[in-house]
Order: C-alpha cells, then structure tokens, then sequence
C-alpha cells in the first residue's frame, strides 16, 4: 500500500524473512528500507528519498504510526517489523545458511563491536568486514565499494541514518555486488550497548519512542515527525 507517497509493503516477520531467502537466491542487489513516520515525512520534501524507497525491493513498516495510518487509510497492515528485530533475524539466516554480513556506518569501532555480539548469538555467523566509512564523502564511495565487494559477502547492513544510508545504496546500487543492502539506522549502536533497548513492554506498546526521548532529549525535535505524520495522514483523508 501507499501511505502519503510512499510504498509499505504489508508484511510479517515471517513473509519478510521468506522474502530475504528468495533475494539471497537471486541476482542483482535488493535494497530493504525500514521504514517509520520520520521516513514518510522526510519523503515529503526529498524526491530523491522518496524514489529511493519507492524502487526498493521491499519496504518493512517499522513504526506503530503506519499501522495506526494504515487503519486510517483502510488497508491494515498485519504487523509491525521492525528494523532491530529484522537485522538479527536476517543474521540468524545468515549464519545457518552460510552467508557472509559486512557492518558499514555508525562510529569508529562500534560496528566491530555490533558485528560481535551477532556473532556471539550466532556463533557460525561469518563476518565479511566493519568499516565505518562516511557517505558525506563522495570521493570515499570507490573504496568502500571496492572494499565491500572484495569481502565477497551476500548482505550489507549500512548504519548511516536516514536518509543517507538509503541514498547510498542507491546511488552505488549498480557498483556493489551484495544481494541485500538494509539501511539499519541506530542498530549498531544498539547491538553494541551503547544505546540501550527499551524495556520489552515499551516495545511491544509500541512506544520506543518516549524512552528514546527520555534518555536524549536532544531528540525532541525529530519526534516533532510524528505528530506531523499524523496531521498529514488525517488532511489527506479529508481531501479525498
């Protein structure tokens, strides 16, 4: 379904994991998106973004805004998947069936250490390479993709943040010889303890969120999306 512009695909865990095994199994790179209400609103003023997404091979609804949007709209999506969840699911299958992961993003040394605590859960879990590299540096994307690709791995997680790690896959979609690129946002961060996870009762109520914006602050501006999110979802109802 479409949400503001912007493709959700209605999946599961599940279906979105059986669609991962039929991407490693075909050719050509598969970029997934996690996408959330801070995505939609972003995709509203960044063309460039929203087409990114929209050419994507498949789009996770991970935020409980799009399935409140979702039933707003009338086409309820069946679940919630988020990028967190999906990353370590992914690294299961991975490991069990042989695949390499490379880590790319987030600061110095912390992909390393996410790339660890995966392997300590799925200790067959093979580990193509970290680096922590910078899309703000267009000179830089031959040699990330050059090191990417001599790793020989199957799946790319890229910690940038959006939108900068979606446009960077994008944009070297051609060039990398991965079969899944996934932008994964703070997931390094999380994987390596240095941001820790909500309790589990705030995850399954759905509201990260506030627990995010309890330990930053900072972040106050950025959670401004989702109610923003809201009154754009409820405008473009009342127009039609």
């Amino acid at each position: 379904m479409e949400i503001l512009g912007v493709r959700i695909d209605n999946v599961t865990y599940d279906s979105a994991l059986a669609q991962v095994e039929i991407f490693l199994r075909e050719g050509g790179l598969h970029q997934i998106a996690t996408v959330n209400p801070e995505f939609v609103v972003m995709a509203q003023t960044n063309l460039e973004f929203r087409r990114a997404l929209n050419a994507g091979a498949l789009n996770l609804p991970d935020g409980v805004g799009l399935l409140w949007a979702a039933r707003q709209l009338g086409a309820p999506l069946r679940e919630r998947v988020t990028g967190q969840e999906m990353a370590q699911r992914i690294a299961e299958l991975a490991a069990r069936r042989g695949d390499k992961i490379f880590f790319l993003g987030a600061r110095e040394g912390i992909a390393e250490r996410a790339a660890q605590t995966l392997q300590k859960k799925y200790p067959t879990l093979q580990i193509a390479g970290c680096y922590a590299g910078s899309p703000a540096r267009e000179e830089e994307a031959d040699r990330i993709v050059k090191r990417i690709n001599e790793s020989t791995t199957g799946i790319l997680f890229v910690a940038y943040g959006p939108p900068k790690q979606e446009l960077w896959i994008a944009r070297n979609q051609s060039r990398l010889n991965v079969k899944i690129a996934m932008g994964v946002g703070g997931t390094f961060d999380t994987l390596a303890g240095i941001v820790p996870r909500a309790p589990l009762w705030m995850q399954r109520a759905g509201i990260e969120w506030l627990f995010r914006l309890m330990r930053e602050p900072r972040r106050f501006k950025r959670q401004l999306a989702i109610p923003y999110f809201m009154w754009l979802v409820i405008k473009s109802r009342v127009v039609k």
